[in-house]
């Protein structure tokens, strides 16, 4: 069973990523930018979803972190951020994709599914 490392603060999101995703995936979850990297960098997750406004350390920054060490590992931004210039913002940093907030459940398992098989 491929491994997501879900990194976002707000206790709503997680609860509705993990009911999206539990029963595919072995789930792994940090409330900061820089918890993230660390998980990141002790368990080797298979994707990361990164949420983009964090504490301690934004998504953005973490992205780069994990982009650093992990070239291949699929990082896809998360963010209620629909402004123009947000998604190149993150693919920038370092995300090799970019969904928005609330997440559309069907795009969501269709980029899992593209980054994973």
């Amino acid at each position: 069973m491929k491994t997501v490392l879900i990194v976002e603060d707000v206790d709503l999101n997680i609860d509705l990523l993990t009911q999206i995703l539990e029963e595919d995936y072995q789930l792994l979850v940090a409330k900061d930018g820089a918890e993230g990297v660390a998980l990141a960098e002790l368990m080797k997750p298979d994707l990361v979803l990164m949420d983009i406004s964090l504490p301690v350390m934004d998504g953005y920054q973490a992205a780069r972190c994990i982009r650093e060490r992990f070239s291949s590992l699929p990082v896809i931004g998360l963010s209620a951020h629909a402004m123009q210039g947000d998604a190149e913002k993150a693919i920038a940093a370092g995300c090799n994709a970019y969904l928005t907030k609330p997440v559309d459940e069907d795009l969501l398992l269709k980029k899992l599914k593209e980054y994973l098989e």
